[in-house]
């Protein structure tokens, strides 16, 4: 029976947190309890139960986004590369994947939808941390800081540009190796 609990408060839990992000992309953080949990297939009193406040919820939407991003890069970490940039490459593959598979490392890139959010400081303190983990992080990797910088950076506006709509399948995979090119040490050695 405990068991059976526990996974039901898993998947209430799971669906109100996806319901939540989702509601923060397409309208920021306007969005209401009411809302969230009518779309979550729960009563805002059992989200609340779940999640205590609002502010509550969106730090807990912050954290699962962070750890979602963590988990698609590692995912793509390729152990038979032995050469500096590896968890940047890893970056750019999650960040530049084609098709449906990218959404989950795109959604957490758009800051333009998550800005109301740094309003709230337990968040702004928890985009702090993930930033300065991946600094740090992607520093250890081999690579000079200013490389680091412009590829990743542009990796996360190919990433926003895509769940925008502003680029085509084809246009993210020449993006795509490009920024592996560049995140091998090396310049673009193909034609543009």
């Amino acid at each position: 029976m405990a068991e059976r609990q526990t996974r039901n408060t898993e998947r209430t839990r799971r669906a109100v947190l996806d319901a939540a992000t989702q509601a923060v992309l397409e309208r920021g953080t306007g969005v209401t309890l009411a809302e969230i949990a009518s779309s979550a297939g729960v009563s805002k009193s059992g989200l609340i139960h779940h999640f205590g406040t609002r502010d509550q919820l969106f730090v807990a939407v912050v954290v699962d986004m962070s750890d979602r991003l963590r988990d698609a890069v590692l995912a793509e970490v390729d152990l038979s590369e032995n050469h500096p940039g590896k968890l940047l490459r890893a970056y750019v593959r999650a960040l530049c994947r084609g098709g449906a598979e990218a959404a989950a490392t795109r959604d957490f890139t758009t800051a333009s939808n998550w800005n109301g959010l740094y309003a709230i400081p337990a968040i702004a303190a928890r985009f702090e941390e993930y930033d300065a983990w991946w600094a740090e992080q992607l520093a250890a990797d081999g690579l000079s800081a200013e490389r680091i910088q412009i590829v990743r950076r542009a990796a996360e506006g190919v990433a926003t540009a895509a769940l925008q709509g502003a680029e085509t399948e084809e246009s993210i995979a020449t993006a795509r190796r490009l920024l592996l090119e560049l995140a091998s040490d090396g310049t673009f050695r193909t034609p543009l």
